[in-house]
Parts: C-alpha cells; structure tokens; sequence
C-alpha cells in the first residue's frame, strides 16, 4: 500500500491550531503585561497619594504643634511668675524650671495647675487620633528643648522630636529629627524685680515704650508718660526678662529697663530710695551718682549713665 503522505486538511487544521495557540498566547502575554504596568502604576499612584497626604499631615501638625509648644510655654512662664510671687523667691536656672514645667507640670517640684492639660506629652494621644483619621500611625519621643533669647523682646522655644509616620496598610513611612518652634512675646507678662522688690504690692506689665524721643529742649511731656506707664526700653546695659526671672541685674545685649513711678511705690507705703529710678538700679544695690531733672517730680532721679538715653544731659538740675 503506497503511503499518500499526510492528509491535506488535517494539515490545515494543524497550523490553524498552531496559529490560534500563538495567538492566544500573544494575547494572553499582551493582557499579563498590560495588567502588570497598570498594576503596577496604579500601586505607584497609591502610594504617591499616601506619600502626598503623610508629607501634608506632617505640614499641619508642626503648624499645630508650634501652636502647642506656644501655650504651653506661655503658661508655663505664668506658673513661675506665680511661684515667685508666692515664695519671695527668684528661680535659681529659670530655663530648667520651664523645661521642669512643660514635662511634668510642676514648678520646684510642686504642681502647677496651669500646666494641667497642657504638658508636652498630653499631646501624644491627640497627635496619635489625629493620624488614625487618615488611616495614619503617628508617634513621636522628645529628643530636647532648648530656651533662647536673641531679642529683647521674645523667648525663643525650641523642641527636637523624633517624629515617626507610618500608613497603617504599610503603603508608605516617615521618619525624621523635627524642630519645633515658638516665639514668645514678653510683653504683659509681669516684671519679677517689680514683684519680690515691693513684696507683690506693685506689680509692672512688661510694655514697650511707644517713645523714641523723650525730651524736645524744655518739653518733657513723652519722659513724664512714660514714667507714668513705667513703659519699657530696650538696654543693653540692663537685665534681659529671663535675668529678672533669676533675680539678676548684670547688663545683657537683650536687656530691657524701665523706670519706676515711685508715686505707685508710696500709694503702697513703700519706703522710697533716693537713687535713679532705673529700674535695675533702683532694685539693687547699686547707688551711681544720679540726678534730679527740671520739671520732672522732686523724687525723680537718674544716673550719669542713663542721661544720653533719655535727652536728659541739659536739664539736670
């Protein structure tokens, strides 16, 4: 029997097969690496938006927290003023008693009810739900807190915290050293030298002066005002506000000086000092050679050094 070879139609079939197998195959290749590359970006897309949301969290909550840390520190400076008073006593490092306040709530070791709600670490569960509503675990630890002065006006409060951000399905995490920051402005808080000096009788809001010129030839209308306010300058031959806290009255380059209304002294039946009414001469043991001023009340005296400040070098009497 002679072999015909291979029948013509199942030949057909054979490379239909092959072709619609191919085929098949190119089309399931095609989907794979379509599905991949959407997948994929899809994935990017998710965690760039969680990437973007984090960064924003972490936008805000510095905002929040430096608004914190501002409270905070202002309530803490007013629980040390209120503990000077109390005790007669000037704060021995000032800048370890408003560290001492702002993470335990105490002053000398003794509560201080301002500070009740707003420690630094009654913020943690705050932050903490703040982050769940987006889904957001958020910690953070306390590195450090430093306390400056670089102007005779503010306190500047500055707390390193190690901030730690993490998506709570593992899209994305953040982790950083972060500084928070407050400027503290010291105006209408109290003078200490005003409050242990007169046994808490007188007491003196720190307000800058609005003068510049205080005498103009004969008229001393502006150095009357503002003895009379007992306004504030800025010296850098006087104590800063955080000296004053300490009870010190050596010069300091952020120092700030104003002169006493000893009328608001006698009202009190306070002894008066015939010495220059400069406030950190006048409460220390300091006595430089002073002078009395034309037109000015008899118990107003200043000293030598003092008499440039206020255009007083041609009226002394």
């Amino acid at each position: 029997m002679v072999n015909r070879g291979p029948n013509k139609n199942m030949v057909l079939k054979n490379k239909r097969g092959i072709f619609f197998t191919t085929f098949v195959i190119l089309v399931l290749t095609i989907f794979f690496i379509t599905y991949t590359f959407y997948t994929s970006t899809n994935d990017r897309k998710t965690i760039h938006d969680r990437i973007v949301t984090m960064n924003s969290f972490v936008f805000s909550l510095e905002k929040d927290m430096s608004r914190q840390l501002f409270i905070s520190s202002y309530r803490a400076l007013l629980s040390i003023e209120s503990e000077i008073t109390e005790t007669g006593l000037y704060m021995s490092n000032v800048k370890e008693s408003i560290k001492e306040a702002l993470k335990n709530g105490t002053v000398n070791s003794k509560i201080a009810n301002l500070m009740n709600g707003y420690l630094l670490t009654d913020w943690h569960l705050r932050v903490s739900n703040l982050g769940s509503t987006l889904n957001l675990q958020v910690n953070y630890t306390i590195e450090n807190i430093t306390i400056t002065q670089n102007s005779p006006w503010e306190l500047n409060i500055n707390m390193a915290i190690n901030l730690s951000i993490k998506d709570k399905n593992n899209l994305a995490s953040w982790e950083k050293l972060k500084d928070i920051q407050a400027k503290i402005n010291i105006e209408g808080l109290e003078d200490p030298l005003y409050l242990l000096n007169t046994n808490g009788l007188v007491a003196n809001k720190i307000k800058k002066t609005p003068f510049i010129i205080f005498t103009e030839g004969n008229n001393i209308s502006n150095l009357n005002s503002h003895l009379e306010n007992s306004y504030y300058i800025s010296s850098q031959s006087a104590p800063s506000f955080l000296d004053r806290l300490e009870g010190k009255t050596n010069s300091n380059d952020n120092g700030i000086e104003s002169l006493v209304n000893l009328n608001k002294l006698a009202e009190q039946n306070i002894q008066l000092k015939d010495k220059s009414v400069v406030d950190y001469i006048y409460f220390s043991a300091q006595n430089p050679t002073s002078y009395k001023i034309q037109g000015m009340p008899q118990w107003f005296k200043i000293d030598d050094s003092h008499l440039e400040t206020y255009q007083l070098s041609n009226l002394t009497v």
